[in-house]
């Protein structure tokens, strides 16, 4: 009788699981190099399990997790995985010794001479200065005041401001006014996050990078906008002000070029 692979031999590793993630993702490694910011050979020596290239432990897991939330992964489980197969993080190193040495070094603190006679020269000047100024003050209105006259009681109503217009918020009709000679295009994330990459007509990157949900990009060019979303169905797509209602399915990869005049009427 044979004894079959656990559960754990089957799964993949941290690096074939990255390149697998990637490929459904329809990434490219340079793309993915892009985005993270990650060179080009370390891309590929992490996908073969190589981490001996991200210069040390504490940069291979940055490297990971980067990579991983550019495909669309979870990056803890690697990040877990990595510490199990590579001896865990190092431990902290304790701070209490080290205060506790200052503590015995501390001398005691002396009184501060120099400091008490400059206050009280503060003290005498500010004495000073208070008895000559009530000294003019005597005679005056204030004092006529004090011995029976009666003050004026008429009092200023406070003035009132009228509260500022409240600004409407944003919408998406603000792109409604698309200057036609140009193309405008505006992503929103707003059924979950999805990678995204926009470049111009000349193939210059304009964006590469993560959308949140809820988070908005808009992007012009005076002939054409390359797209690349890596989860078309958690985004809503409006060129030149209007929307875009083709129906993307959740985890589509879709690659879309626009022009001036674009979308099409029909």
């Amino acid at each position: 009788m044979s004894i079959g692979n656990s559960p754990e031999d089957d799964r993949p590793s941290i690096g074939r699981a990255l390149q697998q993630a990637r490929i459904t993702a329809g990434l490219t490694v340079e793309e993915v190099s892009s985005s993270t910011r990650v060179r080009i050979p370390i891309v590929h020596a992490i996908e073969e399990d190589d981490f001996s290239r991200s210069g040390g432990d504490v940069y291979a897991r940055g490297h990971i997790r980067m990579f991983a939330r550019a495909v669309g992964l979870d990056p803890d489980p690697l990040i877990a995985e990595f510490d199990a197969e590579h001896g865990g993080r190092p431990a902290p190193t304790p701070a209490a010794p080290l205060f506790e040495a200052e503590r015995i070094r501390s001398e005691p603190r002396r009184p501060n001479w120099t400091a008490a006679m400059v206050a009280a020269i503060v003290a005498v000047v500010g004495f000073v200065g208070f008895t000559l100024f009530n000294g003019e003050d005597e005679g005056s209105g204030p004092a006529q005041v004090a011995e029976g006259s009666t003050p004026d009681k008429t009092t200023s109503k406070p003035a009132t401001t009228k509260p500022a217009d409240p600004k409407p918020a944003p919408s998406e009709s603000v792109i409604a006014a698309a200057p036609r000679d140009k193309v405008t295009v505006r992503l929103s994330a707003t059924e979950g996050k999805s990678w995204i990459s926009a470049k111009d007509h000349n193939g210059r990157l304009l964006f590469d990078g993560l959308l949140n949900q809820g988070d908005s990009k808009t992007f012009q060019d005076k002939e054409r906008v390359d797209l690349v979303l890596g989860d078309a169905g958690a985004i809503d797509l409006f060129v030149n002000g209007k929307k875009v209602d083709d129906e993307f399915e959740s985890g589509q990869v879709e690659r879309l070029s626009y022009t001036k005049g674009d979308p099409e009427v029909g």
